[in-house]
């Protein structure tokens, strides 16, 4: 580009909030090529996870209560919330749209999108939100019942999806009727689940429970709405619900390029710009005004029959959190007055046996003065205690040990696209690893002194992803951000714990609300 082109879209970029380094920062990535990260063992219980006895899970549990009841933490649900619920009706949408008509013979068709309708066809009075289908198809002289008797299930598929009726193509996530009370009307989102499992672990002393979630701006307003529904339903005697919203910033978002790897530019000659993915929310993540956080997504709850595991085991795992946080803090606390040699060899036990931080091979040999300051240097980041779910054929990111020499800590999350999996060394390990993330994560976001970590210094950014893409016909290459469970907190310290797959319950399509988790 010449000079001239260069800064006009310099210009843009400033204009979206993105400085001319940053730009410059994600164009190299396209030329270079991102980097992938190499295995060197898969994390495997005793070896990377931590598998708890119901002694040291009571003993967390008590431990989180205590703190949360005496208030010595302030702790936050972190909901990421601004999925839209289209990739839930895909399928749905795709049948809608290739048939004039939808009735058993359309149903019995060899396709994937027959199939997935008669799933949903012959279930559609087990979802929690067939009431409310039912009233959309009575107000324009629809009887719901007769349709299906008649097998006439256009209007059904077609009330569900667009805004003849509930219009769900167009809806986020936290505004689906997810569940319904079993022996009641009651039905409730995915976005009221999130309060009435936060009452359960996140309600301190003061009777209160803070949430976040992040969510698009179009959907701003709708989800602001049914909260204050949800607060008129839950608050009384006492309780109170603190919440916030935030969006993802248009100065997260990252440049799209050609084949040639130049700026991509729309129908209008501007450069095209596109969201940065949930790696972005690290910025999000890095503004909130709480010491521990649980980060946990939108779609994966349960109704309240269910409910016990995640609550035993969210507190559980915020009790892990904690004990750690308050060891490390005590050791940095002493090493700090004094360099007892029985110290330094207490906390260098610490990190390397439970906080699976490396240390430098000669560390040992150093002088006292130095193994302290490597001590407070590799302990002075965020830390995080994340579930990890025996591997049953869910997609997902795995535990892994990495070799990377600026790692501090080597035990990290990651996708199988970071992978080379043409390297056949590479892709046995791959194989060997029995867990995946369900994102299930408590974080400790403030240091020993209660200030808060800058975030963003701990990021990989050479993590990040590229991806094919297209844009009115034409192909683009589009970068993501490191993951925000991935490179997006690859400087933290890590700790995987086993959680049981009942704790694990996402709903990637609509057909998921008809498993027994869901169905109460």
């Amino acid at each position: 580009m010449s000079d001239m082109q260069n800064s006009d879209v310099e210009k843009q970029a400033l204009e979206h909030g993105i400085s001319q380094t940053e730009l410059e920062r994600q164009l190299k990535l396209f030329q270079n090529g991102i980097p992938n990260l190499v295995l060197e063992k898969p994390a495997l219980v005793q070896d990377g996870i931590l598998q708890c006895d119901k002694e040291q899970l009571q003993r967390s549990t008590e431990l989180y209560r205590k703190a949360l009841q005496h208030s010595e933490i302030k702790v936050m649900k972190f909901v990421p919330a601004s999925g839209a619920a289209s990739r839930m009706f895909r399928d749905l949408e795709s049948l809608l749209n290739n048939n004039t008509a939808i009735n058993d013979s359309t149903l019995d068709e060899d396709n994937n999108q027959a199939e997935f309708g008669k799933v949903f066809i012959r279930n559609i009075r087990s979802f929690a939100f067939w009431s409310s289908l039912k009233d959309a198809l009575s107000r324009n002289d629809y009887d719901a019942e007769e349709l299906l008797e008649k097998g006439e299930y256009q209007p059904l598929i077609e009330y569900t999806l667009t805004e003849k009726g509930l219009n769900y193509s167009a809806m986020p996530k936290a505004l689906i009727y997810f569940h319904k009370n079993s022996g009641t009307d009651e039905v409730r989102t995915s976005l009221e689940e999130h309060f009435t499992e936060g009452l359960l672990y996140a309600k301190n002393g003061q009777k209160q429970v803070n949430l976040h979630f992040t969510v698009s701006p179009e959907f701003a307003d709708a989800i602001n709405d049914t909260i204050k529904k949800i607060k008129q339903k839950y608050e009384s005697n006492g309780v109170r619900f603190e919440t916030a919203l935030s969006y993802q910033q248009p100065s997260t978002d990252t440049v799209a390029v050609d084949e040639n790897n130049k700026p991509f530019e729309d129908e209008n000659g501007r450069i095209l710009f596109r969201p940065g993915g949930h790696g972005a929310l690290i910025d999000n993540l890095n503004k909130l005004n709480a010491d521990i956080v649980f980060i946990k997504n939108i779609d994966n709850v349960v109704p309240d029959t269910l409910k016990e595991d995640t609550v035993n085991w969210k507190q559980a795992l915020g009790g892990i959190l904690l004990d750690l946080r308050n060891r490390v803090f005590e050791m940095r606390k002493q090493i700090q007055k004094q360099s007892a040699p029985a110290t330094i060899k207490a906390f260098a036990t610490l990190c390397r046996d439970e906080l699976n931080l490396s240390l430098p091979a000669n560390f040992d040999s150093e002088s006292a003065q130095k193994q302290c300051r490597i001590l407070l240097e590799i302990t002075d980041r965020p830390m995080r205690v994340c579930g990890m779910v025996k591997n049953e054929g869910e997609p997902g990111g795995g535990p892994f040990w990495v070799k990377k020499d600026s790692y501090v800590n080597r035990l990290q999350i990651v996708e199988s696209s970071q992978i080379d999996q043409s390297n056949e060394e590479q892709f046995s390990i791959l194989k060997q690893s029995t867990h995946f993330n369900p994102v299930d994560i408590v974080c400790s976001l403030t240091n020993d002194e209660g200030e808060s970590f800058d975030l963003n210094a701990y990021v990989d950014e050479e993590t990040a992803f590229i991806a094919n893409k297209s844009y009115d016909g034409r192909s683009l290459k589009a970068l993501e951000r490191p993951g925000l469970w991935n490179g997006g907190m690859a400087g933290w310290i890590t700790i995987f714990v086993e959680v049981p797959v009942s704790t694990f319950n996402p709903v990637k399509t609509v057909n998921d609300l008809l498993r027994k988790s869901h169905q109460g």
